[in-house]
């Protein structure tokens, strides 16, 4: 509606003000600057891009790189709207092979920063440094004629207030640009990324031959050794990547990433594809988790449907969408590919990540993963000494109203429960034990914390350890002594009381998986609910560990304590019961 004073009139907005409105578009935050400077040097063709920031990013960011740089009548040419290198014709915008095409960037940046700028080609006797201040170019200068471009943004926001005040903390920020730097990364394995924060080294990816090097880089062995390799094509496209073995997927939707030519998108249709693709084989509540690289023909996909790029269209959705769900369905073994399906999937190949082991693979333990296989278990020392009750069987104040019957594939518990045949599942029902204590705990005085005999050393990503600097003290709050030791390396000094032997690292990855999703829960209860549900589950006892009759009754007992609750924290089911009434039936002594 049109304020009082105002006559209706239409109104040319100033070049300051439009350009502020674009910058809305594009400079959502300190991170959307990090992802629009790192794609120009990425298409300047550097082989070495750094990025150095300061205070999340809103102090200083600077991106040095030795790319092709820009000659001084070109620089100050990089700062008006719309002008790029990339595009002569609209027709140009049907077969976009670089990252960057529309000349918005710098201008964007521009209009809420301060900038300076020195670059220099490979055959210039001398570089051109210029400063920029509210849009505007000032003096050029000339400068040491060292090839490539370094361009520093600093005081972003400082003209924008409102939008300011609206980002979240350092650390959140930082978070948002170690994750692009991480998804150009993986983009480009080809290309040494250094990120500094605040002078001190985050992360150093030097340049790998292979997709398969660079993941190793960006989010370690262990992780690869959860994956399955997936490979197709069909004509005019090529999917390759990785996706997280069903038995390891969580609640956590960390990673989904895909890449389509090398640039990081979200796509609908893939997603959906992803989802289907996995069905039935994934648990209720769990997401799939992946990394995939679509490589398509440009006049296929449509980039320029997001001001920020962040999204693409395909041609044909529905030939793409067949793809990736039937790539997905192979590795996880749900579909064969014979030789008449052969037209969609004309090559294709499953296989483990290249950093899966086979020394990792045991015979059953006592202790094993629950419900895994044997050859994904961890060997019995990885286990963490505790100072109390870990090696203690599971044993109580015996009852009356519970006879242990036996175990069935030592998994299942089989329990007279007053006149009723029950039967548990041992890892389920002592996870909702634990997890009634931990809530109790929590709620009444707090959480008591157990001290281990030797602390464990637990390797993180960068992006990780930002995470758990930033929720450390809420760790403590909930009976966990964890510190950082070294800049991506913690240590598990004591956890609750109660829990038991836990892997380390699996253990602290999933704590991790359950932090990363603090900024999305509704309420604080919300929050812990889902940290002390991962805590009661490293700590039940396991399918596959033998149980004798005493701690078999004593379990039943616990979980009859608790209320006799038929889910565990995560939703999967306890327990079955057959009342006398039914057995009768059953067996002919009573009328149904």
């Amino acid at each position: 509606m049109l304020s009082p004073d105002s006559s209706g009139r239409i109104c040319i907005l100033s070049e300051e003000v439009i350009g502020r409105i674009a910058a809305g578009e594009v400079v959502e935050r300190p991170a959307a600057v990090v992802k629009e400077l790192l794609e120009n040097s990425i298409d300047a063709g550097s082989r070495s891009i750094t990025i150095d920031v300061k205070d999340g990013g809103l102090a200083l960011i600077r991106v040095s790189d030795d790319g092709e740089g820009m000659s001084q009548d070109d620089a100050p040419r990089a700062f008006q709207r719309h002008a790029t290198s990339k595009l002569r014709s609209d027709l140009d915008l049907w077969s976009i092979r670089t990252m960057g095409f529309r000349g918005e960037a710098l201008p964007s940046i521009a209009a809420v920063a301060h900038i300076r700028l020195m670059t220099a080609t490979r055959s210039a006797e001398a570089g051109t440094e210029l400063e920029v201040v509210g849009g505007a170019v000032g003096t050029i200068v000339n400068a040491p004629p060292v090839t490539g471009t370094r361009i520093e943004v600093a005081e972003l926001f400082s003209n924008q207030p409102a939008r300011k005040k609206f980002l979240k903390s350092t650390l959140t920020e930082f978070a948002h640009i170690s994750r692009v730097v991480q998804q150009a990364s993986l983009a480009w394995p080809s290309i040494h990324f250094r990120l500094t924060h605040n002078a001190q080294e985050i992360l150093n990816y030097p340049s790998v031959p292979s997709d398969d090097d660079r993941m190793a880089q960006v989010y370690r062995r262990a992780f690869l050794d959860q994956c399955l390799r997936i490979q197709a094509s069909i004509p005019g496209a090529h999917l390759s990547g990785y996706i997280v073995d069903a038995i390891h997927a969580k609640a956590s939707r960390n990673p989904q990433e895909l890449f389509v030519n090398r640039r990081p998108v979200r796509n609908g249709a893939v997603s959906h594809a992803v989802g289907e693709g996995y069905g039935s084989f994934l648990a209720k509540g769990c997401q799939p988790r992946f990394v995939l690289f679509l490589d398509i023909d440009p006049d296929r996909l449509d980039v320029n449907v997001h001001p920020t790029k962040r999204e693409v269209r395909f041609s044909d959705n529905e030939m793409i969408h067949q793809l990736v769900r039937r790539a997905v369905r192979q590795a996880l073994g749900g579909e064969k590919t014979d030789e008449p399906g052969k037209s969609l999937l004309q090559e294709s190949s499953v296989g483990r990540g290249s950093g899966f082991s086979s020394a990792r693979m045991t015979v059953p333990q006592a202790d094993s993963m629950d419900a895994e296989p044997a050859r994904l278990r961890p060997a019995p020392d990885t286990q963490l000494p505790l100072v109390s009750e870990a090696a203690e069987p599971y044993v109580r104040v015996p009852s009356a109203e519970v006879t242990a019957l036996g175990q069935i594939n030592r998994t299942y518990l089989v329990a007279q429960v007053g006149g009723d045949l029950t039967v548990i599942d041992q890892h389920t029902a002592h996870e909702r034990v634990l997890f009634e204590r931990l809530y109790r705990g929590w709620t009444a005085c707090g959480i008591q914390a157990q001290p281990l005999l030797i602390p464990d050393p637990v390797e993180l990503s960068p992006i990780q350890t930002t995470l758990f600097q930033r929720y450390q003290q809420d760790l403590e709050q909930l009976g966990m002594d964890i510190e950082l030791f070294g800049s991506t390396t913690v240590l598990i000094r004591a956890v609750p009381v109660g829990l038991g032997t836990i892997d380390p690292t699996t253990f602290v990855q999933d704590l991790l998986d359950d932090l990363a999703q603090w900024d999305r829960a509704s309420s604080l209860e919300t929050r812990v609910r889902s940290v002390l549900a991962s805590l009661a589950c490293h700590g039940a006892v396991r399918a596959g560990r033998p149980m004798k009759p005493e701690e078999i009754k004593t379990l039943v007992e616990d979980w009859r304590a608790e209320g006799e609750i038929t889910t565990c924290p995560h939703g999967r089911r306890t327990s079955f019961r057959l009342s006398l009434t039914d057995l009768e039936k059953m067996f002919g002594r009573a009328s149904w």
